[in-house]
This record gives C-alpha cells, structure tokens and sequence, in this order.
C-alpha cells in the first residue's frame, strides 16, 4: 500500500503547478490568496473563463477556496457556495484543477449553458 502525501506537499504541488500553468488549456487558473499567515495553505481563488457559446461566454469567474486541514481526503469548499456532484463524490486524487475543470464543464451542460446570469460586476 502507497503511503498518501502529506497536506503540504500535496499543496505545493498543486501551487506550482496553478502557477506555472502546467495543467489544462488555459481556461483556468488557481493560487493561493496573498495573506501572509496562511501558512496552512487554506485560501485559495480558482478562475474561471465562461465557455463558447454560452451564456458565460466572454466572462470572467472568480471564487475563493477553501482547503481545510482535512484536504486532499475532504473536498475543498467554495465562499461562492457552488455546489456540484464532484464534490459529493470526492475522491483524494482530485486536485483543484479537477474541481476548476469541471465546474467549467457543467456550465456548458444543456441545462446550464442558458441559465441567466447575475449582472456584469456583480460578487456574491
């Protein structure tokens, strides 16, 4: 049996590779928030490029994440209050770049690529 990763290890790993753009296609993006006495790594935001041909086409999503000390064997949790199956499935080989990737994916679901949108500038 593999020994886990430690919290910290996997963190900056997953920071380097948020940084550094290592992973996806550019259509999103993720870091730690600049406070200096994080030093759990906890605040995270994740940025979001609304898909083509959609209704979030063109705009921009940010939200801030939440690695508790429990991450990666707990999900990450989002101020913005998004809620999805990943999440409710989640799995330790989940990174935030899955969670950014499929949030992106459910908005150009059917059901989701028409669903009206708050105001240009809005934050909730």
């Amino acid at each position: 049996m593999a020994v886990p990763m430690p919290r910290s290890f996997r963190l900056l790993e997953e920071l380097e590779k948020g940084e550094k753009g290592l992973g996806g296609d550019g259509t999103i993006s993720y870091g730690l928030v600049d406070t200096e006495d994080d030093v759990h790594m906890k605040n995270w935001t994740g940025t979001i490029i609304g898909p083509p041909n959609t209704v979030h086409d063109g705009r921009i999503y940010t939200l801030r994440i939440t690695c508790d000390m429990n991450y990666p064997e707990g999900a990450p949790s989002s101020g913005s209050g998004a809620r999805f199956a990943m999440l409710s499935s989640w799995r330790r080989e989940y990174t935030l770049e899955n969670v950014l990737t499929e949030l992106r994916r459910e908005m150009s679901n059917a059901t989701n690529r028409k669903l009206p949108q708050p105001p240009e500038g809005a934050n909730f």
